[in-house]
């Protein structure tokens, strides 16, 4: 799915909706986005050497993750309620692509629990556990 089919699913708008496209393959879902060096972020995420803020690799993985759980369940709004085990390998960089997985490890009632890393060039740059609570809309 393309940037105008992840907003049909996603509420992120620019300038925080950081991902270019994603395939849902069964319990995974594949994302990637490529930084242009233009982001908001960038400017003061260092001056002279900019690289992408690991609480944004984090968004990244959980808006990967957040595709996976919507696309079968239908309306409603996901919170993130857990980050675990974070790593953080390799810093992200302008120009770099940045491919993002997220397989679903367990679902408890509202809970989903998502196993998610970001790669580039097949090196490992960020991998953590994710939690959601999933509640419907009004």
């Amino acid at each position: 799915m393309d940037r105008e089919a992840i907003k049909a699913i996603l509420p992120h708008r620019e300038p925080m909706l950081l991902l270019d496209e994603v395939e849902l393959q069964g319990d995974k879902a594949v994302g990637h986005y490529t930084v242009r060096g233009d982001e908001f972020f960038l400017q003061g995420h260092f001056p002279g050497r900019p690289i992408v803020p690991g609480v944004l690799l984090c968004e990244m993985m959980a808006q990967t993750a957040c595709l996976l759980i919507q696309a079968p369940v239908g309306s409603f709004m996901t919170y993130y309620t857990g980050l675990d085990h974070v790593k953080f390998k390799k810093p992200v960089l302008p120009g770099e692509t940045i491919v993002l997985e997220s397989q679903l490890t367990a679902q408890r009632g509202v809970f989903y629990f998502v196993q998610s890393q970001g790669t580039v060039d097949g090196k490992l740059c960020v991998s953590g556990e994710l939690s959601f609570a999933v509640i419907a809309e009004a």
